[in-house]
């Protein structure tokens, strides 16, 4: 029998996605094919605390504190009381947010040399800036809406007047760099507008203003790598009660949506948003899995919100949905982004790192 490959399912973290994350890494740790994989949790502190944990847990410090030895291709991680040493063979990165989707994680396990699931420090870090991502697929040609930034130390020169004339009412404020509605605000009246900001600034040092699309939510999961597939499109239907979808409808409220997967769209609408949420994916180098969000106007026009490059696990998570809905099982897709970790790691072991010259050292 094949040994079983070491997962180490990397979860928690210094981000206001914390408990989002515990949730998401939870169903992964259940859901992980044990006659292959053996699980490893290790949860991260919202103090930044490593810790090995029994299974998935919110109460991370309860855990055994870690240590890392970096050599790399041969990491080691050391269980500080014990003195007990253990490795692994791939790393899945659960970490939303900020120090999880950002390129930060990435980055360490990129110089661990260790096969990763996910996106890459250039794509995570891309993607996870909106205002970066935006610039970027607009330059690819595809649809975003229109969208004016600020940096903090313009905080006190932001103009409601300029911003309502270029956007119309009512617009949106966001933090650049976070996830799940936290820092997001819709403003309909200059009433709305100062608390917006503050709330976009406490949580960035970027915030961006957009224009509202009355629309349809629509989502689309992209997998794989050369060439990689999107599903068929979902369909988030958010309650009358909520202005947009707010963080306490994603994962508070259990009446605050409904989700239609497959989404109810004419075949030509549903493969447009197909063929851009694949064009977005390369768009911003992402790798293995992404969620894309798009947003459908009156007038079948999309446009493309932003890309999750760690999309959630959670029991209400789209992303599992709409390949469960392709037929691939939570089971089946867990293993199928190990698979492409592990295959994408060893197609860049060709990659020279080594340059014989005459230089003399």
């Amino acid at each position: 029998m094949p040994k079983k490959k070491k997962v180490a399912i990397l979860y928690g973290g210094r981000s206001v996605e914390h408990a989002v994350s515990v949730n998401s890494a939870r169903n992964i740790f259940e859901f992980l094919d044990k006659s292959k994989f053996e699980p490893l949790p290790i949860g991260i502190s919202k103090s930044g605390q490593w810790f090995l944990t029994e299974g998935v847990s919110k109460d991370i410090q309860k855990g055994q504190t870690l240590g890392l030895s970096l050599n790399a291709g041969k990491p080691t991680f050391l269980l500080e009381k014990s003195g007990e040493k253990f490795s692994v063979d791939v790393l899945f990165p659960v970490l939303h947010g900020t120090d999880g989707e950002d390129g930060s994680i990435q980055g360490l396990i990129k110089a661990m040399d260790l096969p990763m699931v996910g996106t890459g420090v250039l794509g995570s870090s891309l993607s996870m800036n909106k205002i970066v991502a935006k610039r970027l697929m607009r330059e690819a040609g595809l649809p975003v809406t229109d969208f004016v930034t600020f940096r903090y130390d313009e905080k006190d020169k932001i103009s409601f007047t300029a911003l309502s004339k270029k956007l119309g009412l009512p617009f949106m404020v966001k933090a650049a760099s976070l996830g799940s509605s936290v820092g997001v605000a819709k403003v309909k009246s200059k009433k709305d507008f100062a608390a917006a900001v503050e709330e976009a600034f406490k949580y960035d040092d970027e915030m961006l203003a957009e224009q509202y699309i009355t629309g349809r939510e629509i989502e689309c999961a992209v997998l794989g790598n050369n060439p990689p597939e999107a599903s068929q499109p979902g369909e988030i239907v958010i309650s009358k009660n909520y202005e947009f979808y707010t963080f306490d409808a994603k994962y508070v409220d259990p009446d605050a949506v409904r989700i239609d997967v497959p989404a109810k769209l004419p075949k030509s609408i549903a493969e447009k948003i197909r063929k851009a949420s694949v064009k977005a994916y390369e768009a911003l180098h992402c790798k293995d899995f992404s969620r894309i969000d798009l947003f459908l106007d009156k007038k079948g026009n999309i446009y493309i919100n932003e890309i999750n490059t760690i999309p959630g696990f959670t029991n209400s998570s789209m992303y599992p949905m709409m390949w469960k809905e392709r037929g691939v099982s939570f089971a089946e897709l867990i293993t199928k982004l190990l698979t492409l970790a592990q295959e994408r790691y060893d197609r860049g072991k060709r990659i020279e790192r080594d340059f014989q010259s005459s230089l003399k050292f």
